[in-house]
């Protein structure tokens, strides 16, 4: 019997804590605001009207900010310096009288739209974003696209990496801080908001990607002329010179490959070009006039070489030529040739440097308008 006695007034001393928690719950909810209730998107949890209001009165807003170079900093604004405040608790208070303070125990999630409840002054928002130090044309730097590098031997073309720079867009800035002063947020990343300019072109850009793959097609091209002992190398030194890059487009420059064979052709044609000349009689003479030599096709090679280098080649080429002589160098016309002394009216047959032949002759008649021409002729 004893037993029973103990253990009914366990339950009824369980029964009385529960009765006086209840009736605390009760008493604390009448003044105060159930979890889970929102108001404008602020949760107001246990929060009193009069919580509210020293909340309104006491509030600052951090601001987690970026440096150029990625590491972050804080600044602050305050609400009295944008005069923000309740425009009337009234709303608030009707909120609290409508709440179920005998359910409290029971979980809820209330949310409430009112109508410009927290008000401040727009224009002191707008001028304190302003005055933020991502705004100072000293501190912020604006983000850099990716982009192509400069031709190296070493490495060719590569991608440079964009940078981000701290460059805060203004009216997201405004939109955001905005928002979390309208929510009474103690704090406020910009950064992870989206509020700063970002590089157009990033490095993984698919266009950017292809276009390096064109421009290091270019920069590998090797072409190799050969004039005798001497040799031209045509390689992306030179080429990447030639090529214009215009957003993600390459173009070559067809008029500097041009100029290139242009001066190929003035470096090694030796047509219509005066020559030294050892005559049989062992004197040095200069010898003008004439069709023979190395005669470069321009057109031709040009044409060639635009498609070579579009390819990306390396090989050695011979130039397109018109015509062509016996080799390169001063001595064009090689060992072999006929020698036809004007003044002396002789010809010498040379073979392999030796004249093999050599006789008297009658060249045309000057008088008659018919004088053998001087001159170095195929």
């Amino acid at each position: 019997m004893k037993k029973t006695g103990i253990g009914i007034k366990i339950i009824c001393a369980c029964v009385l804590l529960l009765l006086v928690v209840y009736a605390g719950g009760c008493y604390y909810y009448g003044n105060h605001f159930q979890r889970g209730t929102l108001i404008d998107q602020v949760d107001v949890s246990n929060l009193t009207v009069q919580d509210l209001a020293d909340r309104v009165d006491a509030y600052f807003l951090r601001i987690q900010e970026r440096k150029s170079d990625g590491s972050s900093y804080e600044e602050s604004i305050d609400g009295k310096a944008i005069d923000l405040s309740y425009a009337s608790t009234e709303p608030l208070q009707q909120i609290l009288r409508e709440q179920n303070q005998y359910l409290w125990f029971l979980p809820q999630h209330e949310e409430h739209e009112t109508e410009a409840l927290l008000s401040y002054n727009k224009e002191k928002l707008t001028q304190a974003v302003q005055a933020l130090k991502g705004f100072e044309e000293d501190f912020a730097q604006a983000p850099t696209n990716a982009h192509i590098s400069e031709y190296t031997p070493e490495t060719g073309f590569s991608i440079v990496a964009e940078t981000q720079g701290n460059e805060l867009d203004q009216a997201k800035t405004l939109e955001v801080i905005s928002n979390a002063v309208e929510e009474l947020k103690g704090l406020v990343d910009l950064d992870a908001e989206g509020c700063y300019e970002t590089p157009a072109v990033t490095s993984d850009s698919e266009e950017l990607q292809n276009t390096l793959q064109k421009l290091q097609k270019y920069g590998t091209v090797t072409i190799t002329y050969r004039f005798g002992d001497n040799i031209e190398v045509l390689d992306g030194s030179t080429i990447s010179t030639w090529l214009e890059v215009d957003g993600f487009a390459v173009t070559l420059d067809q008029t500097q490959v041009e100029n290139y064979v242009a001066t190929l052709r003035k470096k090694y044609d030796s047509i219509f070009r005066s020559r030294t000349f050892m005559t049989s009689y062992g004197k040095e003479i200069t010898v003008d006039g004439g069709d023979y030599g190395w005669w470069m096709n321009t057109v031709k090679e040009t044409d060639k070489l635009v498609k070579l280098i579009q390819k990306g080649a390396v090989k050695e080429r011979t130039p397109e030529y018109r015509q062509t002589a016996v080799s390169y160098g001063d001595k064009d016309y090689g060992d072999t040739y006929a020698e036809v002394d004007l003044s002396g009216q002789h010809v010498f047959v040379v073979k392999n440097g030796k004249v093999v032949f050599d006789t008297a002759c009658v060249t045309g008649n000057e008088s008659q308008g018919h004088a053998t021409p001087a001159g170095t002729y195929g």
